[in-house]
């Protein structure tokens, strides 16, 4: 197959002119989102920048030390984006945190390692498989715990009163809110659902179609396809079920009262 075409910084600049049609479509619709959406394209061309100026001297340094560190700033950066966007979050109190970040750590560090040493069979410090494969687990357990968590605050606050009623008549604080956990896993789970009933025939994956673009023949990229995506599949869903299953504990103390703040 023939080699990826490399682009030249002209040619790579060239695609930012299809940012004006979508600032000119705003502006006609008259969203006013154009900051963000400038904001967001230059933060996104740094960070993708130096993440490709970082791997590109750990790939000519293939060090274990290099690896675990991506790995664990990764991570550290994915529980810190997951806090972040709860903020206002009510039920995550400072217990229901450390599980958040316990529970992404280990399912996401879980998952990597059998991918890795068990799919692939190449040692867990390569850069070349370890760093890009844990970047899109974490980043999809990332995402699932978001959804999860701001769909269990949402439906929980939106129900408060319904909970007080039910505790007063004598219901355990177990009962009241396993419901309300396992809609939240539910609505962190569809998102990947709903892209895997379409890959394929509606999309090409991104994983996938660079993988061609590289020169992979096509089935060898499906074949990693279909493990990534399972792979995501199953961190999405232990991780955040993790932190719900144990999480929602840290919201009611030992005479069954809920701490609502």
């Amino acid at each position: 197959m023939n080699e990826i075409i490399a682009l030249n910084i002209w040619q790579f600049a060239l695609v930012y002119l299809l940012l004006f049609i979508v600032l000119i479509i705003m502006k006609v619709c008259k969203i006013n989102q154009t900051k963000l959406l400038l904001v967001a394209s230059i933060r996104m061309t740094i960070q993708l920048v130096l993440a490709g100026l970082a791997l590109t001297y750990i790939f000519d340094n293939p060090r274990p030390l290099f690896t675990v560190l991506y790995l664990l700033l990764m991570t550290g950066f994915a529980i810190y984006t997951v806090l972040s966007r709860n903020r206002e979050n009510k039920t995550l109190n400072k217990r229901f945190k450390i599980i958040t970040g316990v529970s992404l750590t280990a399912t996401g560090f879980l998952i990597v390692g059998f991918f890795i040493l068990v799919i692939v069979g190449v040692n867990l410090f390569n850069p070349q498989y370890t760093i890009p494969i844990s970047g899109m687990i974490i980043g999809n357990a990332m995402t699932g715990m978001s959804l999860g968590l701001r769909a269990f605050n949402e439906n929980i606050q939106s129900n408060k009163s319904q909970i007080d009623t039910l505790l007063n008549l004598g219901a355990t604080p177990r009962k009241i809110l396993l419901p309300f956990v396992n809609r939240a896993l539910e609505t962190a789970l569809l998102p990947t659902l709903n892209s895997m009933l379409g890959m394929g025939i509606i999309s090409l994956p991104g994983m996938m179609t660079g993988q061609i673009l590289s020169g992979t023949t096509p089935m060898t990229a499906i074949l990693y396809q279909i493990s990534i995506l399972i792979s995501i599949c199953s961190v999405t869903c232990m991780s955040v079920f993790c932190t719900l299953y144990i999480g929602y504990r840290t919201l009611y103390n030992k005479r069954y009262q809920i701490n609502w703040l």
